[in-house]
């Protein structure tokens, strides 16, 4: 199916590849089209079955001709466009944009009446080149291109909210009607995601942006997400003992109208990840007969399983399969006992589990204050951390301030904290629009990393480096992000895993003899294939080798010497800076609370 000011449904069931157009109304308060989508052509007829129309399919799209939506501000008169949906383009004459909106709307009507009984789900993989510019769903892109500082504006509170409804409430219909959205952007022109992305992450689907098709993962994501397996119709509840209950909770899913502490998940696989911070009913905390504190999750849900059946006589059988869809219920009991003490709470941390929820919280945040609200609370949360630290465990609350513990010396646990903080405020997701963030890919980032589980979303944040003293031979598993430690290692291949992208960086003073790339059968590129394998999405591959390629993307990546508030440039002073800085803070607090 193709949009642009009309709708194209390809007719692949004949003996040729015929399209049947429905045009969109240009009014953006028309509701829906002047034709029906069933009486252009009937769902039964739309809907074909790729092993027998696979060579038909193919034979469609050879027919369309590709152009990309930067090509579209050149294009004028009678020169054609191309706009995407479902994997397909359409040549169209120039006389609007895309009217995604419209061709949304109508496609979920389209399939709801089939909803529970030709299909129990429907996911719709959506290709966009821009901003839905026509129809009803329309987006007004020029308050991208405003001067908020002129104005006083934070401009990233004012592009981080959507402009309409619009999506959100069609997400809302996609639900009902069983619809599942994936949304791939592929543009380097604003397309306004704050407002689309509640379409893909309120149905159960996932946001992709790419800048072009060009070096884009794109063809292996899709793979990825066809290949393996998932859940749909899925119900998630959490229930508690009772001096505790779930009180924040965060993830792609929307909440029962009805119950508490109930989510509905449309579809997810075994990558999605939701988390939960509980509160005490009383200000006492846990009573002191509580021992276990018991958490239980129920997750009911719905898959599509191969029923093999064998038919013929017995001299000749053959086995044949067909689908059949099964309920499954999974009940999950945790018990817990309550820490007796701090020091044993300072000593259960996972710190990657913490980021993670600390991401979630700073995202919304941002989508509510703003940025920089969003970075001076988690830059407050650190130094309250440190504080509470220190209190705990100093004897002497009058200590001067350089001698405050930023470092939490004395709980392993902790240790990785303030590192991981600092990478997150200089993480794409918190630096400012003036650094040259692009909103659309600081939305991309909240989607994805919103999405991900704790220690993924770690490498987002701190990626992994490691050295190699040979292709076959790793030498160090995991050192600080800053060119001190690329100094004092002294090897010559380093790994660099940042989730989204991997980056073997040789250095300049490789042996010459060292194989560049490394080559195919070695352990580097066993550890590469390994974790591409082991992830939601395709990492980028890239290969550096220092004093001959550009080394600007490996050396964007050692932040530990940039400046938290700058514009990444390094200094020197990062880390150390920004710690003393925490310390500060954490002074201030403990001052102020022996004041009072």
């Amino acid at each position: 199916m193709t949009f642009s000011h009309k709708i194209g449904l390809y007719d692949v069931q004949g003996p040729i590849p015929v399209v049947k157009n429905a045009f969109i109304p240009p009014d953006i308060e028309e509701d829906g089209l002047p034709v029906a989508l069933e009486d252009a052509m009937p769902l039964l007829a739309f809907l074909a079955p790729v092993d027998t129309c696979k060579d038909r399919i193919t034979a469609a799209l050879e027919t369309l001709r590709p152009t990309s939506s930067w090509e579209r501000g050149a294009a004028s008169g009678q020169e054609e466009d191309t706009v995407l949906l479902g994997g397909q383009e359409e040549d169209t004459v120039l006389l609007g944009g895309r009217g995604f909106g419209t061709a949304m709307s109508a496609l979920i009507d389209y399939l709801s009446s089939e909803y529970g009984s030709t299909f129990a789900l429907a996911r719709v993989f959506a290709f966009l080149s821009g901003a839905p510019d026509y129809g009803a769903g329309l987006l007004d892109t020029r308050r991208f291109g405003e001067q908020y500082a002129s104005k006083g504006v934070d401009a990233d509170l004012a592009l981080l909210p959507e402009q309409i409804p619009f999506y959100r409430d069609l997400a809302a219909v996609a639900v009902q009607a069983g619809v599942c959205i994936d949304i791939f952007a592929v543009t380097d022109e604003y397309t306004d995601l704050a407002s689309l992305k509640f379409l893909s992450i309120e149905s159960g689907g996932s946001l992709f942006l790419y800048a072009n098709t060009d070096d884009s993962t794109l063809p292996q994501d899709i793979y990825r997400l066809l290949s393996r397996p998932y859940a749909f119709g899925c119900v998630l509840r959490l229930r508690t003992s009772s001096d505790f209950e779930p009180g924040n909770s965060y993830g792609h899913f929307f909440p029962d109208p009805q119950y508490e502490n109930v989510q509905h998940i449309i579809c997810c696989d075994s990558f999605a990840t939701y988390a939960y911070d509980f509160d005490f009913v009383h200000n006492d905390g846990f009573s002191r007969h509580t021992d276990p504190a018991v958490i239980q999750i129920a997750f009911q849900y719905s898959v599509i399983e191969p029923v093999e059946e064998t038919s013929g006589n017995e001299s000749q059988l053959s086995a044949s399969y067909k689908f059949c869809l099964k309920r499954r219920l999974r009940l999950r009991t945790l018990q817990y006992r309550p820490a007796r003490n701090i020091s044993e709470i300072y000593d259960s941390v996972d710190p990657e589990v913490v980021l993670h929820i600390l991401v979630h919280k700073v995202i919304l945040e941002s989508l509510d204050k703003g940025v920089r609200e969003g970075r001076q609370q988690v830059h407050a949360w650190l130094a309250l951390l440190a504080a509470r630290y220190n209190e705990a465990l100093s004897s002497d609350a009058r200590a001067p301030p350089s001698s405050i513990d930023v470092d939490f010396s004395q709980c392993p646990q902790l240790q990785m904290l303030p590192q991981l903080v600092f990478a997150l405020l200089r993480s794409p997701l918190l630096r400012l629009h003036e650094e040259g963030v692009h909103p659309d890919y600081r939305i991309y980032l909240q989607c994805l990393f919103s999405a991900l589980e704790p220690s993924s979303l770690a490498k987002a944040i701190y990626p992994v480096l490691i050295s190699y003293s040979s292709p076959d031979k790793q030498a160090f598993p995991r050192h600080t992000l800053s060119r001190a430690a690329l100094i004092m290692s002294e090897s010559p291949i380093f790994l660099l895993d940042a989730f989204t992208n991997l980056i073997v960086y040789y250095s300049p003073t490789a042996d010459p003899s060292i194989a560049f790339p490394p080559p195919r059968d070695c352990l580097l590129r066993t550890t590469i294939n390994r974790l591409k394998q082991d992830r939601c999405i395709t990492p980028k591959l890239t290969f550096i080798h220092g004093g001959k390629d550009d080394s600007t993307l490996f050396e964007s990546y050692l932040i530990e010497e940039q400046d938290v508030d700058g514009s990444g440039f390094t200094t020197g002073s990062g880390f150390v800076a920004f710690r003393e800085s925490v310390r500060n803070v954490a002074a201030e607090i403990i001052q102020e609370e022996i004041g009072s």
